[in-house]
């Protein structure tokens, strides 16, 4: 029997192997089961005895082949419990098929998490069937393999005997693209902010997932257990926004097994952590890894688990604890130790990676009861044709928008002329930019170059990326 194992989004084929022999009664899990594989045990001896086959009165011993690797999670039990009705003889068909899921006392098949990136997994290893619990037949479809949903034990055998004969599931439709609340139409004024992004208006203007980024995004929201089940491939871009009491553990991921924190479900999307200086500054610079490697690695004693964390961090939070700091109407209670500690919050190194800070004064009465210039929906056309002019640039890179430019190739495409450099020169002295803050300048005056459609990198480009980098 094939079955697949699951760290992180890491996967590995595992081959089930069945052993019934003479000797005392017993069911023996070897392989690395951590412990809810070998709990596995009494739930698939009820299971097949509850399904109306009879449990081998022998010792039985099942191998989870290889045996190197930690064996975690109860995604196995139904290869388990198909392995030992073929050893006994019971059930006269072999079975070439990967086999997820989880058994009921009563033999009922229970969806497992982590169902997409297994299959998808197995299928570059030449599998082409997959038998699941039916809530997981649709993440399995929609991997490009044959997929066959079961409601128990006894269904799948009637199915592979020939006595039942159970349908494929097909592909899932994607789900309708989801409405926006808010709409840069909606924000009155801070027209230089908006150059920025004010947050919650980001959905409204985020481009479409293309197929890639959809799989990706959806198999650690499948490692997580979020899958809609209706529709198991994403359709929008994630927009996660935790909590400002959010622990590191929940931010970033961990647990045993290791679990995908925010960032990991962020992927693909955005991040927004609203009132940023109320998070622990333990818990802000644990942002720092993924921000600058895309990923995240939580390293436990069986085994290390990597999730994926490409993402678009979006914060706000108040100039001062009592929100007044810089206010032409309203003084400043605060005073300056706690407006000192209350930013410091925020480190330097993290700081140091956030390439647009901006401050969003009062907006007078007068300008609130005015919509705004522009609406998303024509913004979030500037935005797709800056990434066709992307894509088109950056095509023989192999990356994909000017957020991931490698040093060398800020030098290439991001070249600027005497008049320019000397600016950024300027710049970098007066605020005392590091490397990294620099070469930031340079990818965020790209994409201003880029959503004004030009070819060449300007002057008021790098101007405008200096300007929405003001410090907090």
């Amino acid at each position: 029997m094939t079955a697949c194992a699951l760290w992180g989004l890491e996967t590995a084929v595992v081959t089930v192997e069945v052993d019934v022999a003479n000797g005392l009664p017993a069911l023996v899990v070897v392989g690395l089961p951590d412990a809810a594989v070998q709990e596995a045990r009494e739930r698939v001896r009820a299971a097949v005895r509850n399904s109306g086959f009879e449990f081998p009165l022998r010792r039985v011993t099942v191998n989870l082949a290889p045996a190197e690797r930690r064996k975690e999670g109860t995604g196995f039990e139904l290869a388990i419990a198909l392995g030992i009705l073929r050893a006994s003889g019971q059930l006269r068909v072999d079975v070439t098929a990967l086999c997820l899921g989880e058994l009921a006392l009563d033999g009922a098949l229970r969806p497992v998490r982590g169902t997409m990136p297994r299959v998808r997994h197995a299928a570059t290893h030449g599998v082409r069937e997959v038998f699941a619990a039916s809530a997981n037949a649709g993440e399995a479809a929609a991997c490009g393999v044959e997929a066959f949903g079961f409601a128990s034990l006894r269904e799948v055998v009637d199915h592979l005997e020939g006595r039942v004969r159970v349908a494929s599931t097909p592909v899932p439709p994607r789900a309708a693209a989801p409405p926006h609340p808010v709409d840069l139409a909606h924000i009155a004024g801070q027209e230089t902010p908006k150059r920025a992004l004010l947050a919650r208006a980001l959905e409204s203007i985020l481009p479409p997932l293309d197929d890639a980024e959809a799989i990706a995004a959806s198999a650690v929201h499948s490692v997580a257990g979020l899958i809609d089940p209706r529709h198991p491939v994403l359709t929008a871009r994630p927009f996660r926004a935790p909590h400002h009491t959010a622990s590191h553990l929940s931010l970033v991921g961990g647990g045993s097994p290791p679990r995908p924190g925010e960032v990991s479900l962020a992927h693909c999307g955005a991040l927004f952590l609203d009132e940023i200086a109320e998070f622990s500054r333990s818990v802000l610079d644990t942002l720092r890894e993924p921000l600058e490697e895309h990923s995240v690695t939580i390293s436990r004693a069986g085994g290390a688990a990597t999730y994926p964390a490409r993402f678009v961090l979006v914060a706000a939070m108040n100039p001062c604890p009592c929100g007044f700091w810089g206010d032409a109407d309203r003084e400043c209670t605060c005073l300056p130790e706690q407006i000192e500690r209350y930013r410091g919050k925020l480190s330097g190194p993290l700081l140091d990676r956030v390439d647009l800070r901006v401050h969003v004064p009062r907006v007078p009465f007068e300008r609130l009861r005015h919509d705004g210039r522009e609406r998303s929906a024509d913004v979030r056309e500037r935005v797709l044709a800056a990434r066709e002019r992307m894509r088109v640039r950056l095509a023989a890179t192999g990356r994909r928008v000017n957020a991931d430019l490698t040093v060398s190739e800020v030098k290439r495409f991001c070249s600027v002329d005497f008049e320019t450099e000397h600016l950024l020169a300027e710049a970098v002295s007066a605020r005392r930019l590091s490397a990294r803050g620099y070469h930031r300048v340079l990818r965020v005056a790209r994409t201003a170059a880029d959503l004004a459609g030009s070819d060449s990198l300007r002057a008021e480009d790098v101007g405008l990326a200096l300007l929405l980098r003001s410090d907090p």
